[in-house]
């Protein structure tokens, strides 16, 4: 953590130091905002239990759309040491959660390795979620190799110039093409599930669809399918909810997808082929379903 290059961002900074990194956190042990059963998962992931999600503040990505915001920027969440972590992901394991569910974990990752270790000493074994914006390090990634069982991560654009206007990483196709290769070679470009349909490993990409963005949605779907097939599985989104930060500055994202574009992107992957993959129905663009970062579980 002293000179800290754990994501892509490579920002130098001396987090222990106090000076917040480019994710926007800084200090010893973790930042955390809520430990709890989500259910709001794709079906393999939360099931009928729920899945152990612990949401981590900050965020490296960052982008300007982000439904969690406040804690992406590091505004919300409590500290906690290595060890309370893995005492929280036992609690969750007891609570009955079908996984333990690590919402933004990246510039966490040598202490979660270290908690998911004390934790499966101590009988943790349920399997691990590693849930990502998909900007990774593969150098970052390979630390994780026999923690993770299962990644869950997004592919947001294929288009670097959307990626440099909503996220600031124009590098991000790049950077998430070589991460996701990753990933499937750690899960060996295997999917396994349980006698209750709950994933025991593989990996999931998951899309979000912005409004008038089909091109690029598209794109990143022909790319997932011709570069691994069935490997991966796909969950397609349509639940982008306009926040107040992008109301002003972008106004091209202050409504939600129509049901239209999505139908389109949908009709677009059975068209190339796709079977493993998951999608919405419904309203879903609600803030409702973005959690209360009040510290529960922790």
């Amino acid at each position: 953590m002293e000179v800290c290059r754990l994501c892509p961002r490579e920002c130098g900074v001396d987090r222990k130091s106090g000076k917040p990194g480019a994710c926007g956190v800084s200090g010893e042990g973790v930042m955390a905002a809520r430990a709890a059963l989500h259910m709001w998962e794709e079906p393999c992931i939360s099931g009928e239990t729920g899945s152990g999600t612990v949401f981590f503040t900050g965020c490296p990505l960052r982008c300007v759309y982000c439904q969690n915001y406040e804690l992406a920027r590091g505004r919300a969440g409590k500290r906690i040491t290595t060890e309370r972590l893995s005492e929280v992901f036992l609690e969750l394991e007891t609570a009955g959660a079908a996984n333990v569910n690590l919402v933004t974990p990246t510039h966490y990752t040598p202490e979660i390795v270290r908690a998911v270790k004390a934790a499966g000493k101590r009988g943790l074994s349920i399997p691990v979620v590693y849930n990502c914006s998909g900007y990774e390090k593969v150098e970052t990634l390979e630390l994780l190799e026999g923690t993770v069982d299962i990644y869950l991560t997004d592919f947001k654009y294929m288009d670097s110039d959307m990626a440099a206007r909503y996220s600031k990483a124009p590098d991000y196709p790049e950077v998430a093409k070589a991460a996701l290769g990753e990933m499937v070679r750690q899960t060996g470009g295997e999917t396994a599930f349980n006698k209750d349909g709950m994933m025991t490993k593989g990996v999931i990409v998951r899309h979000l669809l912005l409004p008038g963005h089909l091109k690029n949605a598209k794109a990143v779907v022909k790319y997932l399918y011709e570069s691994y097939g069935n490997q991966v599985y796909l969950s397609l989104m349509n639940q982008y909810t306009p926040l107040p930060q992008v109301r002003e500055t972008f106004p091209e994202l202050s409504r939600g997808v129509t049901r239209r574009e999505y139908e389109r992107l949908v009709d677009y992957a059975l068209s190339l082929g796709v079977e493993n993959g998951f999608i919405q129905e419904g309203e879903t663009a609600k803030e409702s379903f973005i959690p209360t970062f009040d510290g529960e579980g922790l």
